[in-house]
């Protein structure tokens, strides 16, 4: 088979933008796994064994999940599962405060009570300097 040289230019430009997108990916679920191990070490079940609450966990500057789809009611808790940082969260939207500085093993829980289209949930600290940003939707 020959290769076209001339459309070698246009496939290597589509790849230089298309392995960064996949490579992000990767990175960001290899960090909530490692994030849901440090869930389960710091609190003995997985996050998903909580009763009556989606856990969304912060790690290395990442929301985990990152976009989050729940019913109305649910009550969200985020809890920082890092070693040293501290995180806060931020839902502008609602028109809640932000939260207390989060450290290590410490959570904010938010129940919400009506649908809406997609928002963001925010880290105080690390929104603009890190993109820590979550999205969330709530359903009927």
């Amino acid at each position: 088979m020959l290769l076209n040289t001339a459309r070698l230019p246009a496939f290597l430009l589509m790849s230089l933008f298309a392995f960064p997108v996949l490579a992000d990916d990767e990175d960001t679920a290899a960090i909530c796994a490692e994030a849901e191990e440090r869930y389960v070490d710091m609190f003995g079940h997985p996050s998903a064994d909580e009763d009556g609450v989606t856990v969304v966990k912060m790690f290395k500057y990442k929301f985990c999940p990152e976009n989050l789809s729940v019913p109305v009611g649910t009550t969200v808790r985020w809890v920082n599962v890092d070693k040293r940082t501290s995180h806060s969260v931020i839902l502008k939207e609602e028109g809640v405060p932000e939260s207390d500085r989060l450290f290590p093993e410490e959570n904010f829980e938010f129940t919400f009570l009506t649908a809406g289209p997609t928002q963001n949930y925010l880290c105080g600290p690390h929104w603009e300097t890190q993109k820590m940003i979550g999205m969330i939707t709530v359903t009927h």
